[in-house]
């Protein structure tokens, strides 16, 4: 296929001796603080692996979360930007029993690959710079490739389906009046549209259903276990909701992946990396069922994604202010403060 045609442009050129706008310190500071993460996830899971296939799967996927986090924090060096504190080896025990089982680990990567990809794909129209540009459309390339290799295990193992099968349409059709039906009156068929982001949302929400059901088990903050115990039961809740949907028009779905978590109750991770990849996970959602919302048509759809989406807020909230509490978050790169500046010259 042919590449788009060149425009030569004379009066404007990007270099890397321009500042950091914010959407480039923003990106990047995501992108690091969840490679240092991920480093750490995976350096662990690597600990309890016996299939081949999916230990290569695995180290490339670790290798790629320290390639993106070196070139990171060496922009940052670069622009006298401070390192944010982000996770380390203080944050994972390496000898920590097994807490999954080595299929779980193909579905979790897909879904951090999906968390990874959303950074990416908002970053490359926002972002002006060569450098950074060019680092974060590698990012996107490779985590892409990355994708690939997850699916091409995923299907040759037999570990989830394709999703649903519909037929090719006899001719082009125009919507008429009911299309927005949901609740009364004569209610359509779902569109592949509506069903590819029931799909979507099911894949993400059984992975995450047994990633915070394992971190319930193994939690030390009573009041971090309470949490997680609820938002298992919320995304239990809301994958259920999603699969009758498709169970309706005979439709298949994944499965859960509950029974690939172990019953160990020592913890691999600290409490602090747990609650923030859950919130990190779920505000993901949010974006997830913002995508479905902007492309469904039916009533009882959206306000299913609508009730998601609310009680999904409340979780985020809630792990923020734990996190806020036990002086654990982060603050992001932010605006300068004008009033308070003016008020102090004052």
């Amino acid at each position: 296929m042919e590449k788009i045609k060149p425009i030569k442009l004379s009066s404007y050129k990007t270099n890397t001796d321009e500042n950091l706008t914010s959407a480039e310190m923003g990106k990047l500071w995501a992108t690091y603080m969840g490679n240092t993460m991920a480093i750490q996830i995976i350096s662990y899971y690597l600990q309890h692996i016996e299939d081949k296939e999916i230990k290569t799967l695995l180290e490339n996927a670790l290798k790629l979360s320290k390639e993106y986090t070196k070139i990171t924090k060496g922009i940052f060096e670069k622009e006298s930007f401070p390192i944010p504190k982000g996770f380390g080896e203080e944050d994972v025990n390496l000898g920590a029993p097994r807490l999954f089982q080595d299929e779980y680990y193909v579905h979790y990567l897909k879904y951090a690959a999906k968390a990874g990809m959303s950074i990416y794909q908002v970053a490359i129209p926002l972002v002006y710079r060569k450098d950074i540009k060019e680092f974060f459309r590698y990012c996107m390339d490779s985590t892409m490739d990355l994708v690939e290799q997850i699916n091409e295990i995923l299907m040759s193992k037999g570990l989830t389906i394709k999703p649903p099968l519909i037929p090719v349409p006899e001719k082009v059709k125009f919507v008429h009046q009911d299309f927005l039906n949901g609740f009364f009156g004569h209610v359509r068929h779902l569109h592949a549209l509506e069903i590819a982001h029931l799909y979507d949302n099911i894949e993400n929400n059984v992975t995450s259903k047994a990633l915070i059901m394992a971190f319930a088990q193994v939690v030390k903050d009573e009041k971090i276990r309470k949490l997680f115990e609820w938002g298992r039961d919320l995304t239990g809740e809301n994958v259920e909701h999603y699969m009758k949907k498709l169970h309706e028009e005979n439709l298949p779905t994944p499965s859960f992946l509950d029974d690939l978590v172990t019953a160990s109750t020592f913890s691999p991770f600290s409490d602090k990396l747990m609650l923030f990849h859950k919130m990190d996970m779920f505000s993901m959602k949010m974006r997830a069922f913002g995508n479905s919302v902007a492309v469904n048509g039916r009533h009882d759809i959206g306000f299913l994604y609508t009730r998601s989406l609310m009680k999904i807020g409340k979780f985020v909230e809630n792990a923020a202010k734990i996190m806020i509490e036990k002086g654990w978050m982060e603050q992001p790169p932010e605006a300068i403060d004008r009033i308070n500046l003016s008020t102090e010259r004052g």
